[in-house]
């Protein structure tokens, strides 16, 4: 064999082989690794979009949790006003009671000084009317002189 036929031959396969390669082999090589390329692409794409999601979804957790925080605080406000004007209706009503009560017992203890007098000034009229049946050494009847007697009591 002739070394120069073999080589000849030799060329014509290798360019054979390598026309039916790039025909045939190369293009859906190709496509995969282009395919692949772009899956990869779209995935970091994705996880930058996740990222900025993550951080926006952040700020506006922190936004909230600040929100919720005044709110809160407003609220504990309110509920200490409330609780003030609550006490201060209570001590309000409990004086008011107290100076009803106050002067409920001043008119009671009134009523009673005048009611002792009455029985006092009775019983003075009495120890009169006693003291001048003795000083008279007679009896001295309640019913004829009853003017006496109320004029006595009045003065008394």
């Amino acid at each position: 064999m002739n070394l120069n036929a073999t080589l000849i031959v030799q060329y014509v396969v290798f360019f054979i082989l390598c026309f039916v390669t790039m025909k045939f082999v190369w293009p859906p090589i190709m496509n995969a690794l282009d395919e692949r390329a772009k899956k990869i692409a779209d995935g970091l794409a994705a996880a930058d979009r996740g990222r900025a999601e993550m951080q926006a979804a952040e700020k506006r957790v922190q936004a909230q949790l600040a929100s919720a925080g005044e709110e809160g605080q407003k609220r504990v406000l309110d509920a200490e006003k409330r609780a003030q004007m609550i006490v201060d209706e209570a001590k309000n009503t409990a004086s008011a009671e107290a100076a009803r009560i106050l002067a409920a017992a001043k008119a009671d203890t009134d009523n009673l000084v005048t009611k002792a007098r009455e029985e006092l000034r009775d019983q003075v009229a009495v120890l009169a009317v006693k003291g001048a049946e003795q000083i008279l050494k007679r009896e001295v009847n309640a019913s004829a002189h009853a003017d006496l007697l109320t004029q006595l009591k009045t003065e008394l």
